[in-house]
């Protein structure tokens, strides 16, 4: 039986029907039985789902909704909120992860019976998974001073821990839902259960809290996921590892190796806990500890001695706790500054690590040249905590314009005679798109001078790339650890050599766009053609229309609407889950549907293969009715794709259905098809010119200024 209480937005409605917003407004209007509203606001109404998909499926616009829209539209439209039936669903999933058998036996009564009966066995679940607090059906109450919790002291106590002033306790992430919390849910829990008979439950969970995540992007600071791999491989194997402020968990996912792991969590935000936690039970059979509360003020595990912490902070937070903490002990390394966050979460993740363990933390570049922080930058030195600063390139992680740091710890055994730090900077592998640096010569570089670092013997500079500089050398006025300012340039000879190859590069690039330039364009009358529109194509099946995926397999490229603005290749990633990619193949067209340009590309053999990333469209011609140049070119018209598009304050959507094209003889297509193809060669052949030009103008400078080229 459908939820009633389910309601879905027009937006929904559109993706459930395979059409555009528009279509539904036209329903609204011309359709006196359409459902009303039932919720939302006048300009963003929303609908009851189960009278939305009767009423399609009584129009013949919809033969049956997908299983996985179902679910989504379920879950999204929850009368709790998403987050809660996002929860609700984790719980169910891990009940079927763990026990089908206890699912099967409670789902084959009625939607009270499942929800009366499902909190015990949920317990029965969560108390080996995470601990026996979490068998309480309420969260405990976050402002009750109280020692920590008992799942935090599993591990020896510090032999030098001493008793805090008394703060905000933290509770478990994750509670047992009472049977009224789960009654409105009954009816998702069973599509939940449903979809994973078919996906399996980890990749359920995977899917629809990825497609919560992207209809979400504002709200979430994600870890990309080659990012938090390079993360864990730089700390190492470990047993135990803490993320102190776990977010979406990238970071303890990509540590989970081995299910004798013991893994604890975080974060302020109490729905990222739970969440987390869940997934992480989800992805590995490893103990989970997750927690909710302030990491910094109220912390779950003081008791722990981790083998690694892995963390993502918050940046440039001045509400800290800078007041309260003034006398914590783990000011081991100096009492942080109000404006010094940054540094209170590292020396929490030193705290936390056992002698010898590692820390890899995210960090903002001002964190490592901030005067502020100059004396504790300089007791991490001199004491061997501060093992390595890595400078990422541009784009690694959010913020994407800024070039983070990674900083390697490694809490000291003992102080070392003569301490070393390592400097790195890979700034050189920075992308050209939004899809982020070249991962595998980042992974590669960095892992090598780490290794390397790490071996006895002297470290071999590499020009730069990476530097072992002596402390001493570092413990100035400043104490600046930006590796940039300390690692030696390129050397001369291999700077010219570069540039001297760019220039050559950019002759033959200059010369083939000379030879690829239009010919004269002689005039003619303006012609009178039938005209279609690509909706009638998609219709009469002269094309397939397919839209963009919101999930996909993590190893397939994706394709995305910067890089079919900017003629680029496959750059981006979709969240990982199981849900099934729209792939490209050679002769498709492909067009952005949001940014007002006149733009559609054709897919060639090297980009086929790539999935269909969000906000575009994909055109699959019948090559016997219609030829894809001639196709992609038409829908470049500037004149067509305005009287197609919609305009709103801050944004400009293309209706791909009512892009028109001329009804013409495939022979016709052709000759047009050809005229265009050479266009988009000689659009290429300038964009790499330009790019060609933009490298040698930037190295030229760079070489003059830092003395690696001569001025004559």
């Amino acid at each position: 039986m459908q939820d009633n209480a389910t309601e879905v937005t027009a937006a929904g409605i559109a993706r459930m029907a395979g059409v555009g917003r528009a279509a539904v407004s036209n329903w609204r209007r011309r359709h006196a039985d359409f459902p009303r509203p039932v919720g939302g606001t006048e300009t963003s109404p929303s609908f009851a789902l189960a009278e939305v998909e009767s009423w399609l499926r009584s129009q013949g616009k919809l033969a049956e909704v997908p299983l996985r829209e179902r679910v989504w539209q379920q879950l999204s439209g929850h009368p709790d909120g998403p987050v809660t039936a996002l929860i609700h669903a984790g719980c169910v999933l891990l009940l079927i992860h763990d026990r089908p058998p206890v699912w099967l036996e409670l789902s084959a009564g009625s939607d009270a019976r499942l929800a009366e009966m499902l909190p015990g066995a949920l317990r029965e679940v969560f108390t080996p998974r995470f601990g026996p607090e979490s068998a309480q059906n309420t969260p405990q109450t976050v402002n009750t001073p109280a020692p920590a919790p008992a799942f935090a002291t599993d591990t020896p106590p510090a032999v030098n821990a001493v008793h805090s002033p008394p703060s905000p306790r933290p509770h478990p992430a994750v509670h047992t839902p009472t049977g009224p919390e789960l009654l409105p849910s009954a009816p998702l829990l069973r599509g939940v259960a449903e979809l994973a008979a078919e996906l399996g439950a980890r990749q359920t969970f995977e899917f629809l809290l990825g497609r919560h995540l992207d209809a979400n992007p504002r709200q979430y600071t994600l870890t990309p996921a080659d990012l938090a791999g390079l993360m864990a491989d730089l700390a190492g194997p470990a047993r135990t590892v803490l993320d102190p402020a776990c977010g979406t968990g990238a970071l303890l996912r990509a540590a989970a190796t081995r299910p004798d792991q013991k893994l604890y969590a975080q974060d302020s935000a109490p729905e990222l806990a739970a969440l987390t936690t869940l997934r992480l039970a989800l992805h590995t059979w490893s103990t989970v500890r997750g927690a909710t509360g302030d990491t910094l003020r109220a912390d779950a595990h003081p008791q722990l001695r981790a083998d690694a912490v892995l963390c993502h902070p918050p940046f440039n937070e001045r509400n800290w706790g800078h007041d309260e903490l003034a006398y914590d002990p783990r000011w081991e390394y100096g009492f942080p500054a109000r404006t010094e966050s940054e540094l209170a979460w590292v020396q929490h993740a030193l705290a936390r690590l056992k002698d010898g363990g590692a820390g890899v933390l995210l960090m903002p570049p001002a964190a490592a040249s901030r005067r502020s922080g100059r004396r504790i930058r300089a007791d991490l030195l001199r004491r061997g905590a501060l093992r390595a600063v890595i400078a990422l390139p541009v784009g690694a992680a959010p913020p994407y314009n800024i070039p983070l740091h990674l900083w390697v710890l490694r809490r000291p055994e003992r102080a070392p005679a003569q301490p070393e730090v390592l400097l790195v900077d890979v700034g050189q592998f920075a992308g050209e798109g939004r899809g982020g640096p070249d991962w595998r010569a980042v992974r590669e570089a960095v892992l090598d001078a780490w290794h390397t670092f790490g071996r006895p013997g002297r470290f071999t500079e590499r020009a730069g790339l990476a530097r072992a500089l002596p402390v001493i050398e570092l413990l100035d006025d400043d104490v600046d650890l930006a590796p940039a300012r300390h690692l030696p340039p390129p050397t001369a000879a291999d700077g010219a050599e570069q540039l001297t190859a760019v220039r050559e590069l950019l002759g033959q690039t200059l010369r083939l766009t000379a030879d690829l330039a239009p010919q004269r364009a002689d005039a003619a009358h303006p012609a009178r053609w039938p005209l279609t529109t690509i909706g009638e194509l998609a219709r009469g099946g002269a094309l397939m229309l397919r839209t963009g995926g919101n999930g996909g397999h993590a190893r397939v490229p994706v394709l995305t609407d910067h890089d079919v603005l900017s003629g680029t290749d496959p750059s981006g990633t979709l969240p990982e889950s199981d849900e099934e990619a729209v792939l490209t193949e050679p002769g498709d067209v492909v067009v952005p549907v949001l940014g007002g340009g006149s733009v559609a590309r054709v897919i060639d053999t090297t980009t086929g293969g790539a999935a269909l990333g969000r906000n575009l469209v994909l055109l699959r011609p019948d090559p016997a009715a219609l030829d894809p140049w001639f196709l992609a070119g038409f829908l470049r018209g500037t004149a067509n794709n305005r009287q197609a598009s919609s305009y709103a304050s801050t944004a400009t959507r293309l209706d791909v259905r009512r892009l028109q094209l001329p009804r013409l003889p495939l022979g016709e297509q052709r000759r047009y098809g050809e005229r265009f193809r050479t266009l988009d060669e000689f659009e290429r052949a300038l964009r790499h010119a330009g790019r060609l030009g933009e490298q040698l103008v930037r190295g030229m400078y760079d070489g003059l200024t830092d003395g690696t080229v001569a001025p004559d």
